[in-house]
């Protein structure tokens, strides 16, 4: 049974037009539009910018008398919200809010549909009141209640016993085991989605004495699963060798390979590293989505003030441009937005890159191979042969391959690259303290780019937050004019949303630094100190630590992310 708040059946289209918030002829044309989408009318209206979301919710919650809740705020009980089989949840868009004592609070993202409430009163046998909810949030909120982290852990104990079955041969098994209904490729397939909902950027599979670990990397922090059938690690390291066509038979010495997958509808590259440990082979799996294909420059994060200089940049006809950083903190991500905004008819482009991360078109992509004499050094000098207006060098690694694309970069070539440093003054150093002359990076170097990721804080549990007396040290060393008393600071106070870290997502710090005249001086005559003088002079130029803080002032990310960042530099310095 509904309660007295069950909604009437009302057609949204002539509710919005009789409220004078779209036009009959934009009604017309969204109705043309749904026939071919399937969506459902007010996703289509608002897909078609003819009604605004927050406003289409806010009447259907007037119209209806049901409550409008907002998700991202919402404190969800994820036992609560798996009472509705995930089937039904996702094919109704509708997931448990609350459980009182008269019935259940529903959200639903068509609190409209009757035959949906008349299903769901089937299932739950209990009394059900509707609210409305953003469809976008919802489906946010079931990708991380309905976490397959049981259903892991379920097809684990199932590959354990059909390994008991089998022990003869456990190589040749699992070989065989081409069927997708096979408990290691079922596990393997809740692997990936587990780690792809939780936008994971790496997956750890690690055997010990007694258990398994499956780790997964989200935002910078390994999130750790442990099984207690330790025997299925080798069946999944099998199978995983399988899918990138490594020897299965080779356990002593590491191995590299790469293949594709589509989860979810997502196109994943999967690049894979083993390394054989004391209790088995470690498995280390980085995950690259390529669905929504390489980012432009405007969307990789950096701030638009930057971005208009780094356009400025690499729009140049010669010059190196560096972008550096750690391992994992967005280079790459950089590099492409920048050569998918240079990748023209009228320009040749070749990059030399180890391994080949994303595939453009129109652009000649190197991968490196170091066993048949295919390296950084002996393909940089062929790519100049190939008469290139660009090239992006995949990494700077020694005095060769530096000078090398310092001297390109000075005979008409535009030079991408990266370095591993931790900020842009050290990175013109770095160069010099690897054998290259100082006239030619005074010379040839035009610009660099070093970032970051930090944390975001987590918008379902932001709260206020009072700094100790380290994070009040730490504002007074990186800017020690200002006066922070009357700024808010924020943190996560942790929730279902962000698996109780107070966190969910990251985003790129960066800092620039132009070369100018001055600069270029202390380079020639490898003067470091009027170097990183003139640099920290430059009035453009502002620190990592300096655009962590910023964020940290508009409540986008914490103090402790800001030491963190501060941290790193400080300690590699």
């Amino acid at each position: 049974m509904f309660s007295s708040s069950a909604p009437k059946r009302i057609r949204i289209g002539d509710l919005l037009v009789e409220k004078n918030m779209i036009t009959e002829t934009q009604l017309s044309h969204a109705l043309q539009e749904q026939k071919l989408s399937g969506r459902k009318l007010g996703n289509q209206l608002v897909e078609l910018g003819y009604v605004d979301e927050n406003e289409l919710l806010n009447l259907l919650s007037t119209q209806l008398d049901i409550p409008f809740v907002q998700l991202k705020q919402f404190r969800f009980d994820k036992e609560l919200v798996q009472t509705l089989p995930e089937t039904s949840a996702r094919r109704y868009r509708v997931m448990v809010l609350r459980e009182d004592f008269d019935g259940l609070l529903l959200g639903m993202a068509d609190p409209t549909d009757i035959f949906c409430l008349d299903e769901l009163q089937r299932i739950l046998q209990k009394n059900l009141k509707p609210a409305v909810v953003r469809e976008s949030e919802l489906l946010d909120i079931l990708d991380i209640a309905y976490s397959h982290a049981s259903e892991i852990a379920s097809l684990a104990g199932e590959l354990d016993e059909e390994l008991q079955e089998s022990a003869v041969d456990l190589d040749s098994f699992i070989a065989d085991s081409v069927d997708s209904d096979a408990p290691v490729v079922k596990l393997l397939q809740k692997i990936f989605e587990e780690a792809l909902t939780n936008k994971a950027s790496d997956i750890h599979i690690e055997p010990d004495e007694k258990v398994l670990r499956i780790r997964n990397r989200i935002d910078g922090e390994l999130i750790e699963q442990v099984m207690n059938e330790k025997r299925i690690a080798s069946a999944l390291v099998v199978r995983i060798k399988l899918m990138a066509s490594l020897d299965i038979s080779e356990k002593r010495l590491p191995q590299d390979g790469r293949f594709n997958l589509k989860v979810k509808h997502h196109n994943i590259d999967v690049r894979l590293s083993t390394m054989p440990v004391q209790f088995g082979e470690s498995v280390v799996m980085r995950l690259l989505d390529h669905t929504d294909g390489v980012r432009s420059l405007d969307s990789v994060g950096m701030p638009a003030n930057l971005v208009a200089r780094f356009r400025k940049v690499i729009t140049r006809p010669h010059g190196l441009v560096l972008v550096t950083g750690p391992t994992g903190s967005g280079k790459t991500t950089t590099l492409y937005g920048a050569l998918s905004e240079l990748n023209k008819p009228q320009k040749k482009i070749i990059t030399v890159e180890d391994p080949v991360e994303y595939r453009l078109p129109r652009i000649s992509q190197v991968q490196l191979h170091e066993k048949i004499g295919l390296t950084f050094s002996s393909v940089l000098r062929a790519t100049l042969r190939q008469d290139p207006d660009i090239l992006l060098v995949g990494e700077i690694r020694d005095a060769e391959s530096a000078e090398i694309a310092l001297r390109a970069s000075m005979t008409g070539h535009l030079v991408l690259s990266t370095l591993h440093t931790n900020d842009a003054i050290s990175s013109a150093l770095r160069l010099l303290d690897i054998g290259v002359d100082g006239y030619l990076v005074a010379t040839a170097l035009k610009a660099v780019v070093a970032q970051r990721l930090v944390r975001r804080i987590c918008s379902s549990c932001i709260q206020n937050h009072t700094p100790d007396a380290n994070e009040l040290q730490l504002l007074a060393t990186i800017s020690k004019t200002r006066n922070f008393s009357s700024v808010v600071f924020k943190q996560g106070a942790g929730c279902p949303h962000c698996n109780n870290t107070g966190y969910r997502g990251r985003i790129g710090v960066f800092e620039m630094l132009e070369l100018d005249a001055a600069m270029a001086e202390a380079l020639r005559t490898s003067d470091i100190n009027a170097f990183a003088k003139a640099a920290s002079e430059s009035p453009n130029f502002k620190t990592l630590s300096e655009a962590a803080l910023e964020y940290a002032e508009q409540g986008i990310t914490t103090l402790d992310e800001v030491m963190n960042i501060t941290a790193q530099i400080e300690e590699l310095t």
